[in-house]
């Protein structure tokens, strides 16, 4: 999540984002993340699609933004470079990766798991426990467009967002749930 990583980010990449999200509000939904990845024909462009309903995403709202979508990029074929691709829709699952700030706000009270590119004694932490640490699985206490802030056992520990190399929410079968 280094903010090399956003600016990275080929221009052709936002642009088709942007569509992206277009499709994605017209089917009741909207876009969570989205990545190209692949080589050669092996090329995939996904989108992650959720909604803020209870219901979650099916896979009739997979199929109408992917329709939607299909729509728009088979007008302009030259919107993506070397045009062959596979075009994947679906949820980003209940252990989702956290990359966006309103990724982590719309996070906070649930339980995370984040790795970071230094100690967090870099980031200002003097309790020995977590000095060395590099991880941390709790739950979110609050975000802000600056970073996550986690409190475990009275330490605070507030992490930038360009020093968290991976985040994913941590599902937790909860008492009364069937596994």
């Amino acid at each position: 999540m280094k903010d090399t990583e956003m600016s990275e980010k080929p221009s052709w990449l936002d642009t088709v984002e942007k569509i992206a999200s277009e499709a994605a509000t017209t089917q009741g939904c909207y876009l969570y993340d989205i990545e190209f990845v692949g080589l050669g024909k092996g090329r995939t462009l996904r989108l992650f699609i959720d909604k803020d309903d209870a219901a979650g995403i099916s896979i009739e709202d997979c199929s109408n933004v992917s329709k939607a979508l299909n729509e728009v990029l088979d007008k302009d074929e030259d919107l993506i470079p070397g045009a062959q691709y596979t075009l994947e829709v679906s949820s980003p699952g209940l252990e989702r990766h956290l990359v966006k700030p309103w990724h982590f706000q719309k996070a906070v009270g649930k339980k995370v798991y984040l790795k970071t590119s230094k100690s967090l004694e870099s980031m200002g932490v003097t309790d020995k426990k977590w000095k060395a640490a590099k991880t941390v699985e709790d739950v979110i206490e609050s975000a802000d467009d600056q970073g996550v802030r986690f409190v475990i056992n009275d330490v605070e520990i507030k992490i930038p967002y360009g020093m968290i190399e991976k985040a994913k929410v941590v599902f937790e079968v909860t008492k009364g749930q069937k596994k």
